[in-house]
């Protein structure tokens, strides 16, 4: 990878995390409620540290694999953060993801760290396809997803074993001449 990614936009800074943010982290990825639709149960501080510490390198990926997570700063607090991966440099293919605080939920902070973070994969890495797996039920990041232009492609039914019963899985999608017509974000 290469140097750290920091991008402005109208509202927010989107940044690395960095251990002073764990108090912010630690507001909403502690949250039952938040992490309902999570690959993990709420965290702990130690946990939360060891995220940040994790996703600390911030910058954009080159191989497959690598996710650029950025913490999403409004006002000198992080509110959330927001994930973008590599997932096949051969396929031209990336996955985003976000988590948002739910104190700062529906003013469309989500929204605007989405659209940077598809910026960042449409015009500097050039990929052909970004998609988002999300949990059906999770009606405000589907929401999100057609609001970002991303259409859905699948549902899944009972497709992994999550967090003790069966969960179906989501698939949203956009692709790159389906960016460039929307007029970038």
């Amino acid at each position: 990878m290469n140097e750290a990614v920091v991008i402005r936009t109208e509202r927010l800074v989107l940044r690395p995390l960095r251990p002073a943010d764990t108090p912010d982290v630690l507001a909403y990825r502690g949250s039952a409620d938040v992490c309902r639709y999570l690959t993990h149960e709420p965290r702990d501080e130690a946990a939360v540290a060891a995220f940040i510490a994790d996703v600390a390198g911030a910058a954009q990926p080159t191989l497959d694999g690598q996710h650029l997570n950025l913490g999403i700063e409004s006002q000198g607090h992080v509110i959330g953060d927001v994930s973008l991966g590599l997932i096949s440099a051969t396929n031209s293919q990336a996955d985003i993801g976000w988590v948002l605080n739910p104190a700062h939920q529906g003013q469309g902070y989500a929204t605007e760290a989405a659209n940077a973070m598809l910026r960042v994969a449409f015009d500097d890495m050039a990929v052909h396809r970004v998609f988002a797996e999300l949990d059906p039920r999770n009606e405000s990041s589907a929401r999100l997803c057609e609001r970002l232009g991303m259409r859905k492609e699948a549902h899944l039914r009972q497709e992994s074993w999550f967090k003790g019963e069966w969960g179906d899985l989501a698939i949203y999608a956009i692709l790159a001449s389906e960016w460039s017509s929307r007029g970038s974000g």
